[in-house]
């Protein structure tokens, strides 16, 4: 897609599962597992879809996934998938070597979004994927990565240190706009200072949903995961957000959707729904 300066792709960077109830909250299980069917283990698999911006002499990353620095039991909990696809290996499908990147852009720092900006070298050391990126990050979130006991699990200092002790991290502050015709929307509820990645040429936008809205089954206003840690603000989020969205036509990327890619939303009698679903950015 070519859209306000930029070629835009998806970057596939594999999978994992996590627990369906997790993900869906209050939704009962016989609703949401005809979207997303779980295994035997309840848990659901959930892309890792990142996505590339290539323009304004800028090569931008938005979210990098899991990585590769889990060891086998935290591999088997959340069935981490190398086979699918790897981050590397979908950025050099599309000609991008890791030091070609110039920013990365992380919605948040859980691990599914965070982890692979950072690697083990063989000698163990733990060092930016993207040496030569500026990676940034909310402020209020990286102070709150760090504060939160009831995010601690998906705050991992592996994934965090290593960005501390680089000199590459920048704070940002909700009113930094730090690409040309790129808008961070700063939502709460999912975790404290996610940012989206919203890109727009006047007549055209394109809104990268990150944990907002992390597949299109959680389009509808009430389906919010068990993970947020302010659920009622989620929705209301979501209520602006995708008015926004259906009364300009915006195409949506599902960071999470196993099949779904993009879409674009409709508001009805029945509240949000999506449309237009597609695999790939068109």
């Amino acid at each position: 897609m070519d859209l306000a300066g930029y070629q835009i792709d998806l970057v596939e960077a594999g999978r994992v599962r996590l627990d369906g109830g997790a993900m869906f909250g209050i939704v009962p299980k016989p609703l949401w597992e005809r979207r997303i069917p779980p295994d035997d283990r309840n848990r659901i698999p959930l892309a890792m879809r990142c996505l590339l911006l290539r323009g304004h002499d800028r090569t931008i990353l938005v979210d990098t996934g899991v990585g590769d620095k889990g060891d086998a039991k935290f591999e088997d909990i959340y069935g981490v998938d190398h086979e699918h696809s790897t981050l590397l290996g979908s950025l050099e499908a599309l000609g991008v070597a890791p030091e070609d990147v110039t920013d990365v852009l992380l919605t948040h720092l859980h691990f599914d979004h965070a982890g692979g900006a950072t690697r083990r070298t063989e000698a163990g050391d733990l060092v930016l994927t993207f040496p030569e990126a500026a990676h940034h990050v909310q402020a209020d979130h990286w102070r709150w990565a760090h504060a939160s006991p009831r995010e601690s699990a998906s705050f991992l200092s592996d994934n965090l240190d290593p960005l501390e002790a680089s000199g590459r991290l920048h704070l940002l502050e909700p009113t930094d706009s730090p690409f040309e015709n790129v808008t961070l929307p700063v939502v709460n509820g999912h975790t404290r200072g996610q940012q989206l990645a919203q890109v727009s040429d006047g007549e055209r936008t394109l809104l990268f949903a990150g944990d907002l809205v992390p597949t299109a089954a959680h389009v509808p206003l009430l389906w919010v995961m068990a993970y947020d840690v302010e659920p009622l603000e989620t929705i209301e989020e979501k209520r602006r957000l995708l008015a926004s969205a259906a009364r300009e036509g915006w195409t949506l990327v599902f960071e999470h959707d196993p099949v779904i890619a993009t879409a674009r939303v409709v508001e009805t009698e029945k509240g949000f729904r999506t449309t237009d679903e597609s695999e790939g950015l068109h």
